[in-house]
């Protein structure tokens, strides 16, 4: 064994070889005619799934590989071999009867190298030995074999020739060349509208196991925080095909309802005092404003006097009326973290945005909003929560709002950027169909986060 490297243990015969092997093939030879090799039990054993068994007169067929020894499934190990600078070493096995659960390819490859004469020391080793099968390293490259190929190796895959199909462009100047040449030049879509489908793919993800709750909060009023809720349930309703709401749970006369155009003058307490009354979705949308993105809206109350009772109970009996007839919620929250309406708020939360201003006191405060979820229970909502950073809020241009980011990526799961959008300053109704490009594109990307963030029921 010339080109074997003497071994100081067993367990250095082990360690897989990356030394190129010889295009000589050499017979099975014994590991413990290596100088210094101590015998190999199981115990030295270590699974190695490329190495399988070799047969005399199949050495060639995994020539040029590189193993370790292997074992099966107990605690016996099959015969094992190491690739080594072209030479295959069949390791011997520590113990009497140590063969007896190997198979007849297996105890037959054993006997061929540890036989003292040309008969099987074995006699069950005597039986007829088939073929070695190929390795899945061959299976899956799909490399030609010295023995005949299995027939589950002729698949759909290797034989037919799939050529993929492209869609019609959609409308633009790609689908301007597929007309004008009569269908002859397909480009397919531009990369841009290939992201907006991805987007809205994931923005249409379907959604099992009852409502989903998504808050929208943060401790500093002024920061676009109702902007922001009404931007996502936008975006959500234009492109799902369920039912989507937007529910105003500001204690303190919250401000939703004045993004849309109303067609009800109800409000939550309303719905809180007829609740024993609604029996239906007809009925439930006598309380709400529906938007033209098919987003329904559930006012809070407009006279401050009344809006401060509006508690957790209430807010629960609404989220129950809700869960009857919606896929997902969106509430819009105060500004008072430890109000009673949020605790009933971040109890069904499944996901949350918070919104943050550009300035230095407004990401500030959003980042102790942070904090105090996480030191009250909502790590985990904090660690998969998405930052809305409004960047049209007063200041933004005089701070690093690199740096502010860098800060929330290390809490939160993903920031998006709010430019500034002249339609979003005026603080009145909405029309998402105005918004500009850039502001559009951000309202969807914070929705498709928002849903892939969703957890599985």
């Amino acid at each position: 064994m010339s080109n074997v490297p003497p071994k100081s243990n067993a367990s250095n015969a082990h360690k897989p070889r990356t030394t190129k092997a010889k295009t000589t093939v050499v017979s099975p030879q014994r590991v413990s005619e290596v100088v210094d090799a101590a015998k190999v039990t199981a115990a030295d054993v270590t699974p190695a799934p490329e190495v399988r068994t070799v047969l005399p007169g199949q050495e060639g067929v995994v020539r040029n590989a590189a193993g370790e020894i292997e074992t099966t499934t107990g605690s016996t190990p099959i015969v094992s071999v190491v690739f080594d600078t072209g030479e295959i070493i069949i390791a011997e096995l520590d113990g009497e009867g140590a063969t007896t659960s190997l198979s007849p390819e297996e105890r037959a490859a054993y006997v061929a190298a540890f036989a003292d004469s040309g008969q099987p020391a074995d006699a069950d080793a005597a039986l007829e030995v088939a073929p070695a099968g190929p390795s899945r390293r061959d299976m899956l490259k799909g490399e030609p074999f010295a023995h005949p190929e299995p027939v589950n190796m002729l698949t759909p895959d290797r034989i037919l020739e799939f050529k993929a199909k492209r869609e019609r462009p959609s409308p633009g100047w790609n689908s301007f060349i597929y007309g004008i040449t009569f269908h002859l030049v397909n480009l397919g879509d531009s990369p841009a509208v290939r992201h907006q489908k991805a987007v809205d793919a994931s923005i249409s993800r379907r959604l099992d196991g009852g409502t989903r709750f998504i808050p929208v909060l943060t401790r500093k009023g002024g920061v676009g925080k109702t902007t922001v809720t009404t931007m996502i349930g936008m975006a959500l309703a234009r492109t799902r095909d369920d039912r989507v709401i937007a529910i105003d749970a500001n204690p303190d006369r919250g401000t939703l309802a004045e993004r849309f155009i109303r067609n009800t003058d109800k409000t939550v307490r309303d719905l809180v005092t007829k609740a024993s009354a609604v029996n239906s979705f007809s009925e439930f949308s006598a309380f709400v404003t529906r938007d033209k993105s098919r987003l329904d809206v559930l006012a809070s109350d407009t006279d401050p006097f009344l809006s401060e009772a509006f508690d957790q109970n209430d807010y629960n009996v609404v989220a129950d009326m809700v869960s009857r007839y919606y896929s997902v919620a969106l509430t819009d929250c105060g500004t008072g973290i430890v109000h009673s309406v949020m605790t009933a708020t971040l109890q069904r939360a499944d996901s949350l945005v918070i919104v943050s201003g550009g300035s230095f006191d407004e990401a500030r405060l959003a980042a102790e909003t942070l904090t105090w979820l996480e030191g009250n229970g909502y790590a985990d909502l904090v660690r998969n929560s998405i930052v809305a950073l409004n960047t049209a809020t007063q200041g933004t241009n005089l701070v690093k709002i690199d740096e502010i980011e860098a800060h929330f990526q290390s809490r939160v799961r993903d920031i998006v950027r709010i430019p500034y959008d002249p339609m979003l300053a005026t603080g009145s109704v909405i029309d998402f169909d105005r918004l500009l490009p850039a502001t559009q594109d951000a309202a969807r990307t914070l929705a498709a986060l928002v849903i892939e963030g969703l957890p599985a029921r």
